[in-house]
């Protein structure tokens, strides 16, 4: 119970530093005060005149809302990325600040307003190295503690890391500040055990539901039964959707153009290295259940077609070191760089930047077959990456299909843009490290 308490202690102090308003006031003073300060010591003889050129002169007014901005928007784009299940914090400081920063100095340009460089980019740097610092005290104690309900099935709960299950001997409240409650709600739960989560309740400590905990932790969403499937939670956010299909098209308008010259220095590439087509052509399951056909850089030696449906659906199946893939093709796949003509399928409609990945039909059939809810992934179009591929990259056999297609689920439930810009980050330390792909 003394360590209960101590780690408790560590997780308040940890809390302290991760509230949005300390955040913010600590941002605001390190991040753009301290800047405009130091140059004012070095610009101005008194605090006088410094105040006057700050009120006074656009340029360093313009640099002061600048770095106000830059550092709201980075602070709610980071706090919004850490929400999602599995992200380490300090991985998406840079990305998080440099992408509001860069926002705000687009604006600048755009509408050809005048700022001090210096001031911005030094309030770019403060704002990351304090981040930083802040993601450090704040995962110094990694380990949460929670109190565990004995009833329904908790055997998910074993395994997960970063998590100390205390399990309840009797229905009396844990006298332990800034723990929770995990309760399988779906179970037959006693009356002394409902008094006691009334009590919790009344105390201000948390009582979660167990499959939404674990969702929360994990980033899957897991469906047992047709009977608690809750199609109304797994419908996607309408909304978002028709944003995104139009901010699907705009991107991909202006990215085709932009990507031109390498595609034709990879399409020289391919041809160069083995015989056969540029690009691979094959019919994928897509939205709602209708097939279309799905562009790609040939990465591997062309094959006689299969025969079988069996034949077909081995031939879908990407083995780790395949001897089909060509030299110039294991580079495109390490990069994922062959995904990029499928800018052609988003022009027409059939996918998306971000999405479940479409599988080969018979592939599809397959899982469908063996698989209950399968097709729910077809609620969202595919797309060239997802959630699912940067949590647990390319798989194959039904089992890790299966672990797949929760990472779907959940993408579909809690589809939003802070989802997407996670994945967008992801994805681009995907295409870095190489990890995932076959």
């Amino acid at each position: 119970m003394l360590q209960a308490r101590l780690r408790s202690r560590d997780g308040q102090r940890r809390a302290a530093v991760q509230r949005y308003r300390y955040q913010i006031l600590i941002g605001l003073l390190v991040a753009v005060v301290l800047p405009s300060l130091v140059r004012g010591v070095f610009d101005a003889r008194d605090f006088e005149y410094f105040s006057r050129t700050i009120l006074e002169y656009g340029n360093s007014r313009n640099s002061l809302l600048a770095s106000i901005f830059g550092l709201f928007l980075g602070v709610s784009l980071f706090r919004r990325l850490c929400n999602f299940p599995g992200v380490r914090s300090y991985e998406y400081v840079l990305p998080s600040f440099c992408t509001s920063y860069g926002i705000v100095m687009a604006a600048l340009l755009i509408f050809r307003l005048e700022y001090i460089v210096s001031v911005v980019v030094t309030s770019l740097v403060l704002a990351v190295m304090t981040f930083f610092v802040i993601c450090y005290l704040s995962q110094r104690h990694t380990a949460y503690l929670f109190h565990v309900v004995p009833c329904g099935d908790m055997s998910r709960l074993h395994g997960i890391r970063h998590v100390d299950w205390a399990y309840l001997q009797e229905p009396v409240l844990p006298d332990v500040p800034g723990s929770g409650i995990v309760v399988d709600l779906r179970a037959d739960i006693g009356e002394d055990w409902e008094r006691l989560l009334a009590q919790a309740a009344l105390a201000g400590v948390p009582v979660y539901h167990s499959k939404q905990l674990l969702e929360s932790i994990t980033g899957q969403v897991e469906i047992e039964h047709i009977s608690e499937n809750n199609l109304g939670s797994l419908n996607p956010n309408d909304g978002y959707g028709r944003v995104k299909q139009v901010l699907d098209m705009m991107v991909a308008l202006v990215a085709l153009p932009l990507f031109l010259p390498v595609l034709l220095l990879i399409a020289l590439a391919i041809r160069l290295d083995s015989p056969g087509p540029v690009l691979f052509r094959q019919v994928r399951m897509g939205f709602r259940g209708k097939p279309f056909e799905v562009y790609k850089f040939r990465t591997m030696r062309p094959v006689t077609a299969p025969g079988t449906h069996d034949d077909a659906r081995r031939a879908a199946i990407t083995q780790s070191d395949d001897d089909r893939v060509t030299r110039v093709g294991r580079i495109l796949r390490r990069t994922r760089i062959d995904e990029i003509p499928q800018i052609l399928n988003i022009l027409r409609g059939e996918m998306s930047w971000i999405g479940p990945r479409p599988e080969a039909m018979a592939l599809s059939g397959w899982y469908q077959s063996e698989i209950s809810f399968y097709s729910y992934r077809h609620v969202v179009k595919p797309g060239i990456t997802g959630w699912a591929q940067v949590n647990q990259g390319h798989v194959a056999e039904i089992h890790d299909v299966h672990y797949k297609l929760c990472y779907d689920f959940y993408y579909i439930k809690y589809l939003s843009a802070w989802l997407d810009a996670l994945i967008v980050f992801r994805t681009i330390r995907t295409v870095i490290t190489g990890s995932g792909a076959k």
